[in-house]
């Protein structure tokens, strides 16, 4: 089935009991045994199953082409297992410029348990290449990178995996399965914040891994001890929000994703813009590889204004219909000074403001932005 069908039904099945179209949130926190102490309907207790997460983690993988799911209650829970699956010693290779949050998680958390990483410009995969490691186990890939857009090229990266051992795990929550599914273009792991675009408005937390390995894999039970003894699940609530705005992200992602080619394409032509990070320009380092392995370029862009942070800053408080506020996805179009959020040890250059864009006429977002810069 195509993508949009599956949006729609994947994990939505009419239920028996009731006929009832859109699923019912089960709340209940531990399930009934059978008097020989089995468990025939599958569930045990809401930490390590439950109807509502079973149907989100079962349209993940549909989503994605992926052989098993698993959902978490935040994006950072979901990187946090991918991690915490590995061994004391092992090697991991991350991208120089990815969220910040996985940065700090590596580096300043998991390398107190013995992780070893390096952080590399992965625009070139001779970089990766050079920095793999006998012990190397884990390739972290974030393409287009949070906040630069930078591209890294999924299946050189994962040729080099497949080679040396070590598995590919990609964090498409920029591209979203609409544009981008990196288990055909051979990663191992797909890791979604679904906060951002699965979610969709805002208004829920949430995490997803999608493996290539199905559930008799010994990486993917490992995944799962620590989905269920860590505890970073989401509600059944949750996962009832975002099953319930899966129907809809084709459409909305397609819809920010012209738009943010629209805006960007208007940015580069403004004088005090000095450069637009955004793929779908083809005044981009990393355009051609985005348009061999992306089927659309997304709705973040981010783009440097002349004078620094002050600079930017200016324009983020003249914004009338952006909202300045972290996350991205939403139906609401946002701004952020980039590297105020990072913090002290940001790389991220200090006149960078990062855009996600929402569902707003492109006229008026341009307009916004036209009379911020002025």
């Amino acid at each position: 089935m195509k993508l949009e069908t599956l949006a729609v039904h994947a994990g939505r099945e009419v239920e028996a009991g009731t006929g009832a179209v859109t699923p019912s949130i089960t709340l209940a926190t531990t399930f009934e045994r059978a008097e020989d102490g089995t468990f025939p309907h599958g569930n045990l207790y809401t930490r390590t199953a439950n109807p509502n997460r079973n149907a989100l983690e079962s349209a993940y993988a549909a989503l994605e082409g992926g052989a098993a799911a698993l959902a978490f209650g935040s994006g950072m829970a979901a990187v946090a297992a991918v991690f915490q699956a590995l061994q004391t010693g092992d090697h991991v290779i991350l991208p120089d410029d990815l969220y910040h949050g996985t940065r700090f998680f590596v580096r300043d958390v998991m390398s107190r348990w013995g992780l070893q990483s390096d952080f590399v410009d992965m625009r070139d995969a001779h970089n990766v290449e050079n920095a793999i490691r006998p012990n190397t186990r884990l390739i972290w890939v974030e393409t287009p990178t949070n906040p630069q857009l930078r591209i890294a090229d999924i299946s050189a990266i994962s040729a080099l995996g497949r080679a040396t051992g070590a598995r590919v795990a990609v964090d498409n929550t920029w591209a979203t399965p609409v544009w981008q599914t990196p288990l055909s273009l051979g990663a191992d792991v797909v890791m979604h914040s679904s906060t951002k675009y699965f979610g969709g408005h805002s208004d829920v937390l949430g995490g997803a891994l999608i493996t290539r390995d199905g559930e008799d894999s010994d990486f993917v039970a490992r995944l799962r001890q620590v989905q269920k003894l860590g505890g970073a699940v989401p509600s059944p609530f949750d996962c009832w929000l975002i099953l319930r705005s899966l129907p809809t992200l084709p459409l909305r992602v397609r819809a920010q994703t012209e738009t943010a080619g629209k805006v960007a394409a208007f940015l580069a032509d403004q004088p005090r813009v000095t450069v637009v990070h955004y793929p779908g320009l083809e005044s981009h380092d990393g355009h051609a590889i985005a348009a061999r392995q992306m089927r659309g370029f997304g709705g973040m862009l981010s783009f440097e204004v002349a004078g620094g942070r002050d600079a930017a800053m200016g324009v983020v408080a003249r914004v009338k219909l952006f909202t300045r506020a972290t996350s991205l996805g939403g139906v609401e179009s946002l701004i952020e000074h980039r590297a105020s959020v990072e913090g002290v040890d940001s790389k991220t250059p200090q006149g960078l403001l990062r855009v996600s864009i929402g569902l707003e006429h492109v006229d008026d977002l341009i307009t916004d932005l036209a009379q911020a810069l002025t």
